[in-house]
Protein backbone atom coordinates (compact mmCIF):
# COMPACT_ATOMS: atom_id res chain seq x y z
CA UNK A 1 0.00 0.00 0.00
CA UNK A 2 1.40 3.82 -0.67
CA UNK A 3 1.30 6.37 1.39
CA UNK A 4 0.90 9.66 0.27
CA UNK A 5 0.56 13.04 2.46
CA UNK A 6 -2.58 15.26 2.67
CA UNK A 7 -0.83 18.87 2.81
CA UNK A 8 0.72 21.68 0.96
CA UNK A 9 3.08 22.28 3.93
CA UNK A 10 7.22 21.30 2.57
CA UNK A 11 8.25 20.74 6.21
CA UNK A 12 5.79 18.12 6.82
CA UNK A 13 6.49 16.59 3.25
CA UNK A 14 10.07 16.81 3.83
CA UNK A 15 9.89 14.85 7.44
CA UNK A 16 7.70 12.25 6.03
CA UNK A 17 9.80 11.84 2.76
CA UNK A 18 12.73 11.52 5.18
CA UNK A 19 11.31 8.81 6.85
CA UNK A 20 11.36 6.79 4.08
CA UNK A 21 7.78 5.87 3.55
CA UNK A 22 6.15 8.45 1.19
CA UNK A 23 5.07 7.62 -1.92
CA UNK A 24 3.42 10.74 -2.83
CA UNK A 25 1.93 14.01 -1.68
CA UNK A 26 -2.32 15.02 -2.41
CA UNK A 27 -2.99 18.92 -2.51
CA UNK A 28 -6.17 21.08 -3.28
CA UNK A 29 -6.62 24.58 -2.80
CA UNK A 30 -8.15 24.52 0.94
CA UNK A 31 -4.27 23.04 1.62
CA UNK A 32 -2.84 25.66 -0.62
CA UNK A 33 -4.66 28.64 1.45
CA UNK A 34 -3.83 27.14 4.95
CA UNK A 35 -0.05 27.66 3.89
CA UNK A 36 -0.87 31.11 2.77
CA UNK A 37 -0.15 29.89 -1.12
CA UNK A 38 -2.04 32.57 -3.34
CA UNK A 39 -2.14 33.65 -6.74
CA UNK A 40 -2.20 31.03 -9.83
CA UNK A 41 1.86 31.50 -10.09
CA UNK A 42 2.83 31.37 -6.43
CA UNK A 43 0.82 28.01 -6.72
CA UNK A 44 2.59 26.36 -9.84
CA UNK A 45 5.81 27.55 -8.18
CA UNK A 46 4.63 25.76 -5.08
CA UNK A 47 3.70 22.25 -6.90
CA UNK A 48 7.39 22.32 -8.38
CA UNK A 49 8.92 23.04 -5.07
CA UNK A 50 6.79 19.67 -3.72
CA UNK A 51 7.83 17.42 -6.67
CA UNK A 52 11.34 18.55 -6.18
CA UNK A 53 11.15 17.36 -2.54
CA UNK A 54 9.24 13.63 -3.34
CA UNK A 55 9.92 10.71 -6.13
CA UNK A 56 6.59 10.76 -7.72
CA UNK A 57 2.73 11.25 -7.40
CA UNK A 58 1.81 15.22 -6.52
CA UNK A 59 -2.02 15.84 -7.16
CA UNK A 60 -2.73 19.25 -8.46
CA UNK A 61 -6.04 20.16 -8.61
CA UNK A 62 -7.83 21.86 -11.31
CA UNK A 63 -10.28 25.01 -10.12
CA UNK A 64 -12.47 24.86 -12.95
CA UNK A 65 -15.99 23.19 -13.39
CA UNK A 66 -16.48 22.77 -17.03
CA UNK A 67 -14.55 20.64 -19.75
CA UNK A 68 -12.61 22.92 -21.70
CA UNK A 69 -10.81 25.39 -18.24
CA UNK A 70 -10.17 21.87 -16.62
CA UNK A 71 -8.15 19.97 -19.63
CA UNK A 72 -6.55 23.39 -20.39
CA UNK A 73 -5.40 23.76 -16.73
CA UNK A 74 -4.69 19.69 -16.38
CA UNK A 75 -2.40 20.38 -19.22
CA UNK A 76 -0.91 23.12 -17.39
CA UNK A 77 -0.37 21.33 -14.23
CA UNK A 78 0.83 18.62 -16.14
CA UNK A 79 3.51 20.53 -17.47
CA UNK A 80 5.00 21.57 -14.57
CA UNK A 81 6.70 18.03 -13.91
CA UNK A 82 6.35 14.50 -14.59
CA UNK A 83 5.14 13.56 -10.90
CA UNK A 84 1.79 15.95 -11.53
CA UNK A 85 -1.26 13.87 -11.23
CA UNK A 86 -4.08 16.35 -12.29
CA UNK A 87 -6.94 16.04 -9.75
CA UNK A 88 -9.87 16.47 -11.39
CA UNK A 89 -13.60 16.42 -9.44
CA UNK A 90 -16.09 14.27 -9.69
CA UNK A 91 -19.15 15.70 -12.01
CA UNK A 92 -19.80 14.98 -15.72
CA UNK A 93 -17.77 17.31 -17.39
CA UNK A 94 -15.08 16.42 -14.97
CA UNK A 95 -15.47 12.66 -16.33
CA UNK A 96 -15.23 14.04 -19.62
CA UNK A 97 -11.76 15.58 -18.80
CA UNK A 98 -10.53 12.95 -17.02
CA UNK A 99 -11.18 10.33 -20.49
CA UNK A 100 -9.63 13.07 -22.63
CA UNK A 101 -6.38 13.64 -20.48
CA UNK A 102 -6.07 10.26 -20.08
CA UNK A 103 -6.11 9.55 -23.97
CA UNK A 104 -2.74 12.77 -24.21
CA UNK A 105 -1.07 10.19 -21.61
CA UNK A 106 -1.90 12.77 -18.64
CA UNK A 107 -2.23 10.74 -15.46
CA UNK A 108 -5.68 12.04 -13.71
CA UNK A 109 -6.97 11.49 -9.77
CA UNK A 110 -10.75 11.43 -9.59
CA UNK A 111 -11.66 13.39 -6.38
CA UNK A 112 -14.68 13.69 -3.91
CA UNK A 113 -16.34 9.80 -4.99
CA UNK A 114 -18.58 9.25 -2.18
CA UNK A 115 -20.24 5.93 -3.98
CA UNK A 116 -19.17 3.01 -5.76
CA UNK A 117 -20.87 4.36 -9.29
CA UNK A 118 -18.96 7.47 -8.97
CA UNK A 119 -16.07 5.00 -8.86
CA UNK A 120 -16.96 3.49 -11.80
CA UNK A 121 -17.32 6.04 -13.68
CA UNK A 122 -14.29 7.05 -12.99
CA UNK A 123 -12.67 3.60 -13.44
CA UNK A 124 -13.96 3.99 -16.81
CA UNK A 125 -12.74 6.99 -17.39
CA UNK A 126 -9.55 5.85 -17.53
CA UNK A 127 -8.74 7.75 -14.02
CA UNK A 128 -5.09 6.74 -12.86
CA UNK A 129 -6.35 6.99 -9.11
CA UNK A 130 -10.11 7.82 -7.44
CA UNK A 131 -10.38 9.22 -3.76
CA UNK A 132 -12.90 8.37 -1.93
CA UNK A 133 -13.24 10.49 0.95
CA UNK A 134 -13.68 7.79 4.37
CA UNK A 135 -13.93 10.57 7.41
CA UNK A 136 -16.73 13.03 5.42
CA UNK A 137 -18.90 9.49 5.14
CA UNK A 138 -18.26 9.13 8.63
CA UNK A 139 -19.21 12.39 9.67
CA UNK A 140 -22.59 11.80 8.03
CA UNK A 141 -23.04 8.75 9.64
CA UNK A 142 -21.81 6.65 6.44
CA UNK A 143 -19.89 3.85 6.39
CA UNK A 144 -16.71 5.20 4.93
CA UNK A 145 -14.57 1.69 4.99
CA UNK A 146 -17.45 -0.09 3.13
CA UNK A 147 -16.85 2.36 0.45
CA UNK A 148 -13.74 1.51 0.35
CA UNK A 149 -14.47 -2.21 0.51
CA UNK A 150 -16.79 -2.53 -2.30
CA UNK A 151 -14.47 -0.21 -4.88
CA UNK A 152 -11.91 -2.69 -4.09
CA UNK A 153 -14.16 -5.54 -5.24
CA UNK A 154 -15.35 -4.25 -8.13
CA UNK A 155 -12.23 -2.84 -9.09
CA UNK A 156 -11.20 -6.80 -8.90
CA UNK A 157 -13.80 -8.19 -10.06
CA UNK A 158 -13.34 -6.27 -13.67
CA UNK A 159 -9.43 -5.48 -13.78
CA UNK A 160 -9.21 -1.95 -13.53
CA UNK A 161 -6.18 -0.75 -13.22
CA UNK A 162 -7.36 2.80 -11.21
CA UNK A 163 -6.18 3.02 -7.91
CA UNK A 164 -8.53 3.04 -4.79
CA UNK A 165 -7.00 5.95 -3.45
CA UNK A 166 -8.38 6.34 0.42
CA UNK A 167 -9.04 10.03 1.33
CA UNK A 168 -10.03 12.30 4.18
CA UNK A 169 -8.19 9.82 6.95
CA UNK A 170 -8.79 10.83 10.39
CA UNK A 171 -6.99 8.35 12.33
CA UNK A 172 -4.57 5.64 12.24
CA UNK A 173 -7.23 3.23 12.54
CA UNK A 174 -8.63 4.48 9.35
CA UNK A 175 -5.46 3.72 8.01
CA UNK A 176 -5.06 0.18 9.11
CA UNK A 177 -8.46 -0.55 7.89
CA UNK A 178 -7.72 0.72 4.41
CA UNK A 179 -4.84 -1.44 4.39
CA UNK A 180 -6.71 -4.73 5.68
CA UNK A 181 -9.15 -3.55 3.11
CA UNK A 182 -7.26 -3.53 0.43
CA UNK A 183 -6.83 0.46 -0.76
CA UNK A 184 -3.97 1.02 -2.97
CA UNK A 185 -3.27 3.92 -1.51
CA UNK A 186 -4.08 6.31 1.58
CA UNK A 187 -3.24 9.98 2.06
CA UNK A 188 -3.42 11.26 5.30
CA UNK A 189 -2.22 13.94 7.48
CA UNK A 190 1.42 13.74 8.66
CA UNK A 191 0.62 12.75 12.31
CA UNK A 192 -1.80 9.74 11.31
CA UNK A 193 0.90 8.27 9.44
CA UNK A 194 3.63 8.97 12.47
CA UNK A 195 0.99 7.74 14.94
CA UNK A 196 1.52 4.25 13.28
CA UNK A 197 5.06 4.58 15.46
CA UNK A 198 3.00 4.67 18.83
CA UNK A 199 2.89 1.86 21.12
CA UNK A 200 3.00 1.84 25.23
CA UNK A 201 4.93 -1.35 25.20
CA UNK A 202 6.96 -0.20 22.72
CA UNK A 203 7.63 2.58 25.12
CA UNK A 204 7.98 0.29 27.76
CA UNK A 205 10.34 -2.41 26.31
CA UNK A 206 12.56 -0.01 25.15
CA UNK A 207 13.07 1.94 28.28
CA UNK A 208 13.82 -1.67 30.04
CA UNK A 209 16.05 -2.25 27.18
CA UNK A 210 18.21 1.02 28.18
CA UNK A 211 17.87 0.98 31.72
CA UNK A 212 19.39 -2.71 32.19
CA UNK A 213 22.00 -1.98 29.45
CA UNK A 214 22.82 1.00 32.03
CA UNK A 215 23.03 -1.25 34.87
CA UNK A 216 25.55 -3.57 33.22
CA UNK A 217 27.53 -1.32 31.86
CA UNK A 218 28.12 1.26 35.44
Amino acid sequence: MKFFIDTANLSEIKEAYDLGVLDGVTTNPSLMAKEGITGQANILKHYKDICDLVDDNVSAEVISTDFETMVKEGKELAKIDDKIVVKIPMIKDGVKAIKALTDEGIRTNCTLIFNAGQAILAAKAGASFVSPFIGRLDDISSDGMALIEQIVLIYDNYGFETEVLAASLRHTMHLIQCAEAGADVVTCPLNVITGLLKHPLTDIGLEKFLADYKKGNS
